[in-house]
């Protein structure tokens, strides 16, 4: 049975599934009807003792799989700051998938060691950071910023002769954090499993935006780990680079941004002066699949210290094979990992940067256009300033609000998650879909119209 990868059979029906599943994807339910998630239960079965068809086990996959799926490849997905996938990178990870690549060390795969050496190149100039950049190639910006934080951990330790590696966090030298009180949960996150301490934390009041407010930041020194923002996760916002990292770099702190999906403003000429400054940090975390658009998953974690990064993210075994070329291995916790890059290079060659550009360009201006057609109509309220891609939303009360949103959720014209703002309930919207046109956003205006017309049932 294990020889059916030469029967060509299968991979013809499962291609055809996936063009099936294109074609429909634009106008279906964003997301998946009640009947559709019930029929998940078809999976609910013990682990068969007899081995299976291949073609009926792709048919029970998509009968069932595909129906339950949420249209986030689509133009009306709202929710989580996604992001869709450009066409070039699902047929590029299609293409890669078959490959099977481990992206570990140049010896396992020469392709992949290629790709990560070029595309780390491309991002450095496209972002414009110091030439000694490195990138690591990771899973998404939770990743990242582990790595940034992780790399900042090392070297703040070794300019205090403590060596992190051999000694552990045990009596060690005390490190600082400081950060805005609108820091993203996965920032947190990193810096419990560094061992650094929440409770530690310096925390920054932030403005009505939910920027970090410079002149409130504590004085800082070299064993201080400083931490911003390039687009707030609600409002969008971004910090003040240019004035704060002058501070930093007199004080010879380090300075780790938290760009998952703001960074990319720094590739558009029309944007980008929302990161002028971002140059003079330390370390940056982004994701490839937010606002460029590539297939899950794809983050980079990008450091100026390189020292620092693969000495933190450090990897021995005497069965290992050092390369002249980059060994992938170096730059990210894990070993075994996919050659994501695959992907990621392809969508960049494709694009390019006047097209990188242009798409990340055109999701601020349709979501400048929801900003502006939802204001048109009463009983909703824009609270945010709309800079980059993300636009909050309100009624009149919470209740209201609330109401509202789960009457959207349940229309399946769009879909869109809720959040607080500073002690409100709000409707927040992500628009970072190549696919999200002018059509699309009316489209959508219209279900929240409908919603609040029907939040009196």
């Amino acid at each position: 049975m294990f020889l059916e990868i030469r029967n060509k059979e299968i991979f013809k029906q499962a291609q055809h599934y996936a063009l099936e599943y294109l074609e429909s994807v634009f106008e279906r339910n964003v997301f998946p009807t009640e009947e559709a998630i019930n029929n998940l239960s078809i999976f609910e079965e013990e682990l068969p003792v007899d081995s299976s068809k291949a073609e009926k086990v792709l048919e029970q996959l998509n009968q069932y799989g595909s129906a339950a799926t949420t249209a986030t490849l689509g133009g009306r997905y709202f929710g989580f700051v996604t992001g869709s996938a450009i066409p070039i990178g699902l047929a590029a990870k299609n293409i890669g998938t078959y490959w099977d690549q481990a992206a570990a060390m140049n010896v396992m795969s020469p392709l992949s060691s290629k790709l990560e050496s070029v595309v780390e190149k491309w991002l450095k100039q496209l972002f414009g950071l110091p030439g000694e950049t490195s990138a690591g190639f990771v899973s998404g910006t939770s990743m990242a910023n582990l790595c940034g934080l992780a790399a900042a951990r090392y070297r703040l330790f070794k300019n205090n002769n403590w060596d992190i590696n051999q000694k552990g966090l045990r009596n060690a030298p005390l490190i600082r954090i400081v950060t805005g009180k609108h820091a993203h949960s996965t920032v947190l996150k990193a810096i419990s499993i560094l061992g650094l301490g929440q409770e530690n934390i310096e925390w920054v009041d932030v403005d009505e935006q939910g920027r970090i407010r410079p002149e409130l930041i504590p004085e800082l020194d070299e064993n201080t780990i400083l931490i911003l923002q390039a687009g707030n996760v609600n409002s969008g916002a971004f910090d003040d680079f240019h004035s704060i990292c002058i501070q930093a770099k007199k004080a010879n702190c380090w300075v780790h941004i938290d760009g998952a999906f703001g960074l990319w403003a720094g590739a558009v000429e029309k944007l980008k002066y929302l990161t002028k400054g971002m140059e003079d940090a330390s370390s940056w975390a982004v994701d490839g699949h937010k606002t460029l658009n590539t297939p899950y998953d794809c983050g980079i974690v990008l450091c100026a210290d390189e020292e620092a990064l693969t000495s933190a993210l450090h990897t021995s075994g005497s069965y290992l094979i050092e390369s002249r070329e980059r060994d992938g291995m170096f730059y990210t916790p894990e070993m075994s990992r996919r050659a994501r890059i695959i992907e990621l290079w392809a969508i960049m060659k494709y694009l390019g940067k006047k097209g990188i550009d242009e798409m990340i360009l055109t999701m601020h201006q349709r979501s400048k256009q929801f900003a502006e057609e939802i204001s048109e109509i009463r009983g909703f309220e824009v609270i945010n300033d709309v800079v980059f891609n993300q636009i909050l939303v309100r009624c009149e009360t919470d209740e209201i609000t609330s109401q509202v949103l789960n009457n959207i959720q349940n229309l399946r014209e769009c879909w869109l998650g809720g959040s607080e703002w500073f002690g409100k309930k709000v409707m927040r919207v992500s628009i970072c879909s190549w696919a999200t046109t002018e059509k699309d956003v009316s489209r959508s205006i219209a279900s929240f119209k409908k919603a609040l017309e029907m939040k009196n049932p």
